[in-house]
């Protein structure tokens, strides 16, 4: 019998690309049990998705915890034992810390203060891989480092909506529609410590009409999505 390979997913929203994945590994499409589902937003459908099919859920409130951080005089008390300022700003390439170095250095601290909390949740179960199925977050050198088995050996996934390295960033459907494409797509790719720069895994693309509205995009866009995530991840499980 194959060894299933043991996911854990983060979701922001409504988790239809995590049901695709639950219902991929209930088919046995996926050589894969997912282990947990973790959120930044509490009672969001995919934490329900989750529980319904019978997976360890949990939240850490971003907004909250970052709101807490804004308010508090001192937030170097918050920042884990581990953090190293000087590792981190060398390594990420999220922000533009010449720019505004007071701005960026609040930013990458109460991240990694969150981050931290996830991370207390996710240590204590067994996984191979995490996949982000519309984990809405960036994440800072501090988290990769502690899921990433090392420089080479990537164990975090996500999904982006644009036929990378076209179009990055938090509206990839949109962006392509906005600049006249005739075709989209979306792209499974790991995570590195640029926004959406990570070696690209797989793709698949769909053709846009000329009467196709944005909604119609989106709407090709995640049926591809569908198919295309529970095939990378039966691909990791395979080459493992």
């Amino acid at each position: 019998m194959v060894e299933k390979l043991k996911v854990g997913t983060l979701i922001s929203g409504g988790g239809t690309n995590l049901q695709a994945i639950i219902d991929a590994c209930n088919q046995g499409r996926i050589d894969a049990e997912i282990v947990f589902t973790g959120s930044d937003v509490d009672g969001v459908k995919g934490l329900d998705r989750a529980k319904k099919a019978g997976i360890d859920t949990f939240v850490v409130d971003y907004a909250r915890i970052i709101a807490d951080c804004r308010e508090i005089q001192d937030i170097d008390s918050l920042l884990p034992k581990d953090f190293d300022l000087d590792v981190i700003l060398e390594k990420q390439r999220l922000v533009d810390v010449e720019k505004n170095r007071e701005k960026a250095l609040s930013f990458i601290k109460s991240r990694v203060i969150a981050e931290r909390r996830l991370l207390d949740h996710i240590e204590s179960y067994d996984m191979d891989l995490l996949v982000l199925a519309g984990f809405m977050r960036v994440l800072t050198p501090y988290f990769i480092d502690r899921i990433n088995a090392g420089a080479l050996e990537h164990r975090i996934m996500n999904i982006h909506p644009a036929l990378l390295p076209a179009f990055p960033g938090i509206d990839g459907y949109g962006d392509t529609f906005r600049y006249g494409c005739k075709i989209g797509g979306c792209t499974v790719h790991f995570v590195d410590y640029g926004e959406d720069t990570g070696p690209i895994i797989g793709q698949k693309a769909f053709e846009i009409g000329d009467d196709d509205t944005l909604e119609d995009v989106k709407e090709k866009g995640l049926q591809k999505e569908w198919e295309l995530y529970p095939a990378c991840i039966q691909k990791f499980a395979q080459s493992r």
